[in-house]
């Protein structure tokens, strides 16, 4: 996360996320599993960022620690902190996994693009008020609505063939996708399920509706 951006969790510099993880241990050769305290929720970008800084051995525990948990507590993950020696990592940044406003801008005018959005269906229709303040309600237009939870069930992602059927609903095959939310955090869950049905051509629109809901100049729709 780049703190001295004015955007909430925009993805930091190659400097200073390989500055951090070597903090925390992190090694070039490593695997790497994320997780979240319930269910899935941000490990997903994590992974993303990762992979968005070259590294691919990167996987999330589906379901979190409740699931890991609930296999029985001598096989609970421990955790002992962070490593007191640095890490070798160093990040060979993919700028193709993220993507600005302006990309979205040209993608919302082709139509080899989708653009899904993975807030709820009250925020996405504007129905619903937007929890961070000085934003438009209403949608990307062209964009499809895919909130992140509907591809998990219980907090643990679903079976590829459910996956399959949630994005057919939305006629997204063979589309180059780009997938947005409120900050860039849940957008990565769908964006992790299209990656599990086999879905290659995918990015995330980092600055999300935290950007886009606040820019005048960018156009907005409720239909």
């Amino acid at each position: 996360m780049d703190e001295d951006q004015a955007l909430p969790h925009m993805l930091a510099t190659p400097c200073k996320f390989s500055e951090d993880a070597q903090a925390l241990g992190v090694n070039q050769d490593h695997t790497i599993i994320v997780f979240d305290k319930f269910g899935i929720y941000a490990s997903p970008r994590l992974r993303l960022v990762f992979k968005a800084m070259g590294h691919d051995k990167v996987a999330v525990l589906n379901g979190g620690l409740p699931a890991r948990r609930a296999t029985g507590p001598t096989n609970s993950p421990r955790t002992s902190g962070a490593s007191k020696q640095l890490g070798n990592f160093v990040a060979n940044f993919r700028p193709e996994v993220f993507c600005d406003a302006e990309s979205v801008r040209e993608a919302m005018q082709s139509p080899d693009y989708a653009i899904v959005d993975a807030r709820s269906a009250g925020r996405f229709k504007g129905t619903a008020p937007e929890p961070r303040a000085g934003l438009r309600g209403g949608h990307i237009p062209r964009a499809v609505n895919m909130p992140f939870d509907s591809v998990l069930d219980q907090g643990v992602m679903r079976p590829a063939n459910e996956l399959k059927t949630i994005f057919d609903s939305h006629s997204l095959a063979a589309k180059r996708l780009i997938f947005s939310c409120g900050s860039g955090v849940t957008a990565c869950v769908p964006a992790l399920a299209a990656e599990l049905i086999g879905v290659t051509d995918i990015k995330v629109y980092d600055g999300s509706w935290s950007e886009w809901g606040a820019r005048h100049d960018l156009p907005v729709t409720t239909d």
